[in-house]
């Protein structure tokens, strides 16, 4: 759904019948999924530039337009990406697009056991956890529960060594309308995220946790690090908080 939000082709028949649905009741998704995909590229880079050079992109559904990888080869040529995914589907399509790539791969992985991430052989082989990684969380938390985002969040942030940045954009609940999260809501649970739920500044802000929030801290999406030329008139048109943390020590 994300990718045909984004005028990508990785779709299929049901994907985008779901997408339609969603666009009837909100129809600034489309805007909404363009200013997240920016946003996570601006992460990236900003990683990048901070020296990073391996990624774990949890949720990350098919690499579309402007993949992870791509974007940080731009600075780090030989950046290493793990994109990990519940779809099955999306997986199988990742592997084969990767597939000619050493420097990227695919996993079928669930949020909900982050130790089973963390241990998977796809992440291992790839990544050195025991450096600096940049994990990117983007608008896929709003898919899970309280009692399963937090705790597992809360794994991943403990597992990174000092010096990893954690990426996390998330749908804001000042921002929307109860009537529309409830349709929205509705038309997830008939898919493989079926929980969708907004969140305020304060509750996307604890996810994380005692990381240093890098400038200028946890914000309209579209306004991280700073407003945009594309930045909506009110910033409310995008429904969505970003931000982006540090680990400062063990």
């Amino acid at each position: 759904m994300y990718d045909y939000y984004l005028g990508g082709s990785h779709n299929f028949a049901a994907d985008r019948d779901a997408a339609e649905q969603v666009i009837a009741v909100a129809p600034n998704v489309r805007q909404v999924a363009r200013a997240n995909r920016a946003f996570l590229h601006r992460a990236v880079r900003f990683m990048t530039q901070a020296g990073i050079t391996q990624f774990l992109d949890i949720g990350s559904g098919i690499p579309t337009a402007g993949n992870v990888h791509d974007i940080a080869a731009e600075t780090q040529p030989h950046a290493r990406v793990v994109y990990a995914d519940i779809d099955p589907i999306a997986v199988a399509h990742s592997v084969e697009l990767l597939r000619d790539n050493p420097h990227a791969a695919a996993i079928r992985a669930d949020l909900r056991y982050p130790d089973a991430i963390l241990s998977h052989y796809g992440v291992r082989d790839l990544l050195d956890l025991t450096r600096p990684v940049g994990l990117l969380l983007v608008s896929m938390l709003h898919f899970l529960p309280d009692e399963q985002c937090y705790p597992a969040v809360a794994t991943l942030r403990d597992t990174l060594a000092p010096g990893s940045l954690l990426a996390i954009s998330h749908v804001a609940t000042e921002a929307t309308t109860r009537d529309a999260e409830t349709q929205v809501a509705a038309i997830y649970q008939r898919t493989n995220a079926p929980t969708a739920v907004s969140r305020t500044l304060q509750q996307i802000s604890a996810f994380f946790g005692d990381f240093h929030l890098e400038e200028p801290g946890v914000v309209w999406v579209d306004h991280w690090p700073h407003p945009t030329e594309q930045s909506a008139a009110d910033p409310r048109d995008i429904p969505i908080y970003a931000g982006l943390g540090r680990k400062i020590s063990a």
